[in-house]
């Protein structure tokens, strides 16, 4: 819980990622919150109002996930929120005279974004959300110590690229600082 809201104030992209992989968490513990507590938060070195803390935000995750159907697949409601917010901005983003640098990126990206819906078939989807799939896939490749082709690497850099840029305006926006 910590590091997700240190993660929301200070990078929205690395908090996303970040939810993602807590999403896979709770279901690889069966979204058991007993479970989480006994073989998941225990190991944290952390102080009891600490541990109370996650582990009550982890049961409340783990009620959103059956309430919503996310038990074995997808993503909660309050992480397609922000993916959606994430969006909204990024458009703006696009439209603006004052940020070509943005359009730039994401001109640069295009290709590759392109290329990873057809691949994925997931092409109702929003831009962004395949731009974090890619990511997630390729964090959990490095996991597992799977080779990462030369295409892909190419392909996340400018995406990464992209979604740092857009974490940057992100930021600047909630703190009042992003002129559009």
């Amino acid at each position: 819980m910590k590091i997700a809201h240190q993660l929301k104030d200070s990078n929205i992209a690395e908090y996303l990622l970040y939810m993602w992989q807590i999403e896979d968490t709770l279901r690889a513990y069966g979204c058991d919150a007993d479970r989480l507590r006994d073989e998941y938060v225990s190991r944290f070195d952390l102080t009891h109002d600490e541990r109370r803390a996650e582990e009550q935000w982890l049961a409340d995750l783990c009620t959103m996930m059956r309430e919503e159907g996310k038990t074995e697949k997808g993503h909660l409601q309050i992480n397609i929120g922000t993916i959606s917010l994430m969006t909204d901005l990024h458009l703006q983003l696009l439209k603006s005279p004052k940020h070509p640098y943005y359009s730039a990126a994401y001109y640069k990206a295009l290709p590759f974004i392109v290329e990873l819906r057809a691949r994925c078939g997931h092409t109702d989807a929003p831009e962004l959300e395949n731009c974090f799939e890619a990511l997630y896939g390729v964090m959990l490749l490095r996991l597992q110590k799977k080779p990462i082709s030369k295409e892909t690497q190419e392909a996340v850099a400018h995406i990464t690229h992209l979604l740092s840029l857009l974490a940057d305006a992100w930021r600047k926006e909630r703190a009042g600082e992003l002129e559009l």
